[in-house]
C-alpha cells in the first residue's frame, strides 16, 4: 500500500509545477527609435567607439552575434532613503493587572541610529546588436542604495537615449574605429 501512495505522491506534487501563462516582457516596451536599418557602414566597432565615448565600459562583445554589451556606473540621491514603511512615533497600551483595568495612550518620537547617508549608484546597461539588416539597443537602470540593496530596476529603453546613440555610432568615421 505505500509503495502506491509513494509512487501517486510525484505524480500529484508535480501538478504543482505549472509553467506562467505568459513571459515577462519588457515594461515599458522598447521605443521604435531603438530598431533602425542597418547602412553600409554600421560595424560593432563603431558602436564599441560610440558608447566608450559616452562614456560607457565594455563589458563583453561578440562579434559573431554582432553584440556588444557595456555599463555605466554613476552615483546619485535616493530619494526614498529615510521613508519607512512603519511609523516612528504613537501608540496606545491596554493592559490589566490585580483586577484593574486601564487604558492610556502613549507619544515617543524616535530616530535611528546610523549612517545618515542617501547617495546611491545607479548602473545604466546598454546592449546594441549590429546585424547586416538591423542595428537594435537595449538599456535597462538599476538603482542600489548605499548599503548595495536594489531598490529601482527598470528597462529605459528610450526615444531620447537611442536617438542620441544612433547619433554617436553614425558620428564615428568608419576608418577611426578599431
Amino acid at each position: 500500500m505505500r509503495r502506491w501512495l509513494l509512487l501517486l505522491l510525484p505524480a500529484l506534487l508535480a501538478g504543482c509545477q505549472v509553467t506562467p501563462t505568459t513571459l515577462p516582457v519588457a515594461e515599458p516596451a522598447p521605443a521604435a527609435e531603438c530598431r533602425w536599418p542597418a547602412g553600409p557602414g554600421d560595424s560593432l566597432a563603431r558602436a564599441v567607439t560610440a558608447l566608450e565615448a559616452e562614456g560607457f565600459l565594455v563589458r563583453h562583445t561578440d562579434a559573431a552575434l554582432g553584440l556588444v554589451s557595456a555599463e555605466r556606473a554613476r552615483s546619485t540621491l535616493y530619494h526614498d532613503h529615510g521613508v519607512e514603511r512603519l511609523p516612528r512615533f504613537g501608540g496606545f497600551v491596554l493592559g490589566g493587572s490585580g483586577g484593574h483595568v486601564a487604558s492610556g495612550v502613549m507619544l515617543g518620537f524616535g530616530g535611528g541610529f546610523g549612517p545618515a547617508t542617501d547617495e546611491a549608484t545607479r548602473i545604466e546597461r546598454v546592449s546594441v546588436v549590429v546585424g547586416a539588416q538591423q542595428v537594435q539597443v537595449s538599456r535597462d537602470i538599476r538603482l542600489f542604495d548605499w548599503r548595495g540593496e536594489l531598490r529601482e530596476s527598470r528597462s529605459a529603453s528610450d526615444t531620447a537615449f537611442c536617438r542620441e546613440l544612433r547619433d554617436a555610432i553614425e558620428a564615428v568615421p568608419p576608418q577611426e574605429s578599431p
